[in-house]
């Protein structure tokens, strides 16, 4: 940019921001940038231990439980569901992100934090308890800056493992933190949940990525599979015996030969697909269990909007 059209900007932004002080509003504060997606993977969270924690590329561990041990808190950050925006209407935007800690158990309890800049610093601004086990649907900003999270919880008959009760709950961004303003059930998930979406394969199981090209992908209407494998596309019904359970017919689909590794991906999927016995969420992303060589393996899908950016969990 040259030095007369970056004097034009300035001008241009001095001049609205007069426009807004003549009408009693509140001027946009000119530094508001939100916090980078590098710098919240490094940032300090408080609101989870005692004192606050710092993150490493993303995670934190603390001393073992038992000297020696291999069980040791840990918290990392859910990367691939976040947001940003104005949380307290001073004109500064905000990011919200999800956190997961761990204190050597079963199960993990899920965060949400604000973070901003202050001072030219990257703060916390405030940090609350989602869950224990809580599967994060989605994340959102309402338009009166509350932050909105549809979750799949545990009901009244669900063991601690397994939920299957659907939530929103939402928070606010007050003088002293994140305080939760409402949670609402909203029912029981099923199939029906998945639809409307067109889900890309992201990983083949935990610890291996899908290839980016060809995107393997996967629509769901009724009870009805569909999508592309790699070379064809293809198509099986699916029942739901309980909430989360599924069961998982033929797979069919056209007959088109492809070169080596996307035949090999594409009985790879199919196979796993066609084995799939659960499913359930995290942060934003679905995910399909299923069982290959006597143990149990996932198959990560995240909606078109955040394929690229794929995250399974820590081992």
């Amino acid at each position: 940019m040259t030095r007369r059209a970056r004097r034009a900007v300035l001008l241009l932004a001095l001049v609205s921001q007069l426009a807004l002080a003549c009408r009693g509003e509140a001027p946009v504060r000119l530094d508001g940038t939100a916090p980078s997606l590098e710098s919240l993977a490094n940032a300090s969270y408080a609101g989870i231990y005692e004192e606050p924690v710092r993150l490493e590329d993303g995670r934190w561990q603390g001393e073992p439980f038992v000297p020696g041990g291999a069980a040791r808190p840990t918290v990392w950050l859910l990367e691939g569901l976040s947001e940003v925006g104005d949380l307290n209407g001073d004109g500064a935007a905000e990011a919200v992100v999800l956190l997961a800690e761990n204190s050597g158990g079963s199960g993990s309890y899920v965060y949400v934090a604000a973070m901003g800049m202050r001072g030219g610093a990257i703060a916390n601004l405030g940090t609350s308890l989602v869950g224990d086990r809580v599967q994060v649907r989605a994340l959102r900003l309402a338009s009166d800056s509350r932050i909105e999270l549809d979750v799949v919880q545990a009901g009244p008959e669900d063991p601690a493992c397994c939920p299957t009760q659907k939530a929103t709950s939402a928070w606010k961004l007050e003088d002293d933190g994140l305080v939760q303003v409402s949670s609402e059930v909203t029912g029981t998930i099923s199939v029906a949940d998945l639809t409307g979406v067109e889900w890309v394969l992201t990983h083949l199981a935990w610890e291996e990525p899908a290839p980016e090209a060809p995107q393997v992908t996967l629509l769901v209407d009724g009870d009805r599979f569909a999508g592309f494998s790699g070379c064809n596309r293809y198509f099986a019904t699916a029942q739901e015996p309980a909430p989360t359970e599924l069961s998982v017919g033929a797979v069919g689909g056209t007959r088109m030969a492809c070169p080596a590794p996307e035949m090999e991906l594409e009985r790879r999927y199919l196979a796993a697909l066609g084995g799939a016995l659960k499913y359930s969420f995290l942060a934003g992303k679905l995910a399909l269990s299923y069982q290959e060589d006597e143990a149990f393996q996932t198959l990560l899908f995240a909606p078109r909007a955040q394929s690229n950016d794929p995250e399974p969990p820590p081992p």
